[in-house]
């Protein structure tokens, strides 16, 4: 009769080899870290979502009227005064009060 041996099942008695031991602790501890890490990003991702922006956006006043034809194609906003650049190429410059200060054509390619 032969006698089977079961060789998947460790001993109880059996050592594990130093670097075996190593690489478990080493496994174990990035894992947590790695854990630690993500928490982190989620906590600072929600800080980051609830904090209001730093600065409000400027709003046009109601009072900025353009000429007649014009379309605006972009609005810049500096402390007290206002920049539109119109489709037709034009660039008007409005104060806080809305009343237009200057204007000039721009050369576009």
């Amino acid at each position: 009769m032969v006698r089977q041996v079961d060789t998947n099942t460790p001993e109880d008695d059996a050592q594990d080899f130093p670097q075996l031991r190593f690489l478990r602790v080493l496994v174990t501890v990035l894992a947590g870290v790695m854990i630690l890490g993500l928490l982190v990003l989620i906590t600072l991702i929600v800080i980051r979502f609830r904090t209001p922006p730093a600065a409000p956006v400027p709003t046009l006043p109601t009072t900025i009227t353009l000429p007649e034809g014009a379309v605006p194609q972009a609005v810049t906003a500096g402390q007290g005064w206002f920049l539109v650049v119109t489709q037709d190429g034009r660039a008007l410059v409005y104060d806080a009060s809305g009343a237009l200060t200057s204007e000039s054509q721009l050369q576009l390619p």
